[in-house]
Formats: C-alpha cells, structure tokens, sequence
C-alpha cells in the first residue's frame, strides 16, 4: 500500500476564554477516502494513489498557526461566540473549490454550518453572496485565509479553463504538470470543475516520451522501442505518447508503427503553432501533421497557445490542446468571506471590486 507523511493539525478549545492551544503532530498515513461532504461533490476529484488530501488541508492550517494559533483571535473574539459568515465575488468567473472549503471547515470545526448558494462549476458575478458559513466566529476566521486561498486559486484555474475549453472545440483542453508544488490534485481538481480534462497526473500514470528522452535513447524510434519492451517486460497497460517536434519526426514515429506491434497512443506535436508577426498564428504544419496521422493515433497540440490563438488551434483538427499557463500562470479570482457584509459591499462599491 502506498504511504504518505501526513502532518496533522488539531485545534482543541481550552475553556479558558480567549485561547485556542493546537497540537500538530507527525504521522505516516496510507492514502486514504478525502471526506468530502457528499452534497458538496459535484465534481470528483482526480484519483492519485498516494496523494492525501485531508494531509494537504491539514498542512496549509498548520503553516498558518505555527505553534501559538491564531493570536489575534485570541485576543479580541470570545471562543463561543456565534456569527455568520457570507462569501462574496469580487469579480465574474467559475466558481471552484466549494467541496475543499467544506473540508478545511470541517477540520476547523466540525461543528460549523455551511450553505452554499452555488456550487462547483458555476458561474458567479461581481458583487453575488453565493454562500454563508455560521457557527463560532474564532473557527470562522481562523478557517477563512485557508478557505479562500484554495477557492481563489481554484476558481481561477477553473474560470480560464471554462474560457479555453469553450474556444478550442471541437478539441479538448488539457493541462499539464505545471502545477504548484503539493497541489497537483488541487489544481488539476480545478481543470475538470472548468471544463477541461486531465492530462497524466505524474510520472506513474501514462508514458510520455520527450525530448530528452528522445537524445538520450539515439532516438525516436529507439526511444519507442524501449518503452514497448519495458511495457511488455513488465506486463503493464498504460497510454504512451511520444513528442514531435518535426513532419520528419511524426513520419518516423508513423513507419515505426506501421512496422512493429506498438502500446503508442497519442503522438505530441509540439510547437507546430507558428506565432506570426501581426499576432496571429500560422498552423499550417499543424493541420500537415493531423494529416499525416490521418486518426490512427490521438493527437495533442502544444506550444503558443493562448486564449487568443486556442480556437484556431482547435479548427486544425487534433484531437487534444494542452496548456501549461491554466494552472502555471493562473490570475486568482477575488472572492471574500465576510461577517459584516453590509460594509464589505461598501467598500467594494468605493474600490470598485464589489
């Protein structure tokens, strides 16, 4: 059974007022159910056969209270105090990580109430309230920067996602593993709550032959030759996709298959979008490669794709458009999770962000 390091964050309510200790401990943990709410999932996260998800909510509460909690709670909110709390957007998008805040409140708390006013995927709009959370105001704020840096990233992942995979029909939007260090489910989670599909979530899950292994095998052909040996050595079924860079590549990769029994899935055809002058896009050797295919494998389009050059790219014909800057580059969508909200909106309407 594969295991993980799991750090564990539990915030115990002394009865003193005004204290909250926290105990963190280390512990190795198999991979195990994520106990998401099950109202709140409406899009599965992707599986992984080591990742844990509890463990990563658990560490980001743990960077945030360190070794005393949270100081200034301590301060000024009595334990038991009871309020409500509203999330409001700042700016139009896709909503995404309503089934994550549930987890990270109820690791918090358990005995705080949410309601949500929309759910995973949908869309929300500058200034909409589109859920509540009530219960004890110290575990409300304590929980709300955790809350919101997962949501915020993930909605933003998720709303340029929407946008690219509704340009690039009839093809299909990707990611890749250009994600942030300890979040690759999270942000690939965010992908699919978009729209989008996966790509291979790491290196165990699918072959993929790049250049590097290219030079280092003497080869494409030899690299190919490689992984159908090692595939049949070791009785493993997985997709395998090779990466070309050249027509001459994509034809040594098609008299390869036409001559030896391959488990080759999808061919790569990277950089075969020419970024022109006047800010358009040549795909040309794009649409000469799909040809050249003509279906007997899937096909994926990388390099210079854009939300401007995404729905040309997808006319060429291929089958798969994948884009590192969904998940690399992501512009985070401003949501805020507010007691007072009649201020909130207030200010929002004087800074122009509600």
């Amino acid at each position: 059974m594969s295991r993980a390091i799991a750090i564990s964050l539990s915030p115990i309510l002394s009865s003193k007022p005004f204290s909250t200790r926290l105990v963190v401990k280390m512990s190795a943990t198999a991979t195990r159910n994520v106990g998401i709410p099950p109202g709140s999932l409406v899009v599965k996260p992707p599986a992984h056969p080591t990742y844990d998800l509890k463990s990563v909510i658990q560490l980001a509460l743990s960077e945030d209270a360190g070794d005393r909690g949270d100081v200034t709670c301590q301060a000024t909110i009595p334990v038991e105090m009871e309020v409500e709390a509203y999330f409001l957007a700042k700016e139009d998008g896709i909503v995404a990580g309503i089934a994550l805040a549930e987890m990270v409140f109820n690791e918090v708390d358990p005995s705080l109430k949410v309601e949500w006013y929309r759910k995973d995927g949908d869309s929300v709009h500058k200034g909409l309230q589109f859920g509540k959370v009530h219960g004890r105001a110290h575990s409300i704020v304590v929980a709300e920067r955790v809350v919101l840096n997962f949501m915020q990233r993930m909605s933003g992942i998720a709303t340029l996602t929407k946008a690219m995979a509704d340009a690039a029909r009839p093809a299909y939007i990707l990611e890749t593993r250009k994600t942030a260090p300890g979040l690759r489910l999270v942000d690939k989670w965010a992908v699919v709550i978009g729209g989008g599909q996966n790509h291979r979530m790491g290196l165990f899950d699918m072959v993929m032959i790049k250049d590097n292994h290219i030079s280092t095998a003497g080869g494409i052909e030899n690299a190919l030759k490689a992984v159908d040996d090692y595939l049949e050595k070791n009785n493993l079924q997985m997709g395998v996709e090779v990466e070309t860079r050249t027509l001459e590549e994509v034809n040594q990769v098609l008299h390869y298959a036409s001559t030896t029994k391959t488990a080759l899935t999808r061919i790569m055809l990277d950089n075969m979008v020419v970024p022109l002058s006047n800010g358009d896009v040549d795909i040309s050797m794009l649409k000469e490669a799909v040809g050249l295919i003509d279906g007997r494998f899937e096909t994926e389009a990388s390099g210079n794709v854009t939300l401007d050059t995404v729905n040309k790219i997808g006319q060429s014909g291929v089958t798969y458009i994948s884009s590192g800057a969904l998940t690399h580059s992501v512009k985070a969508l401003d949501i805020s999770l507010k007691i007072d909200t009649e201020l909130a909106l207030e200010v929002g309407k004087r800074t122009k962000r509600a």
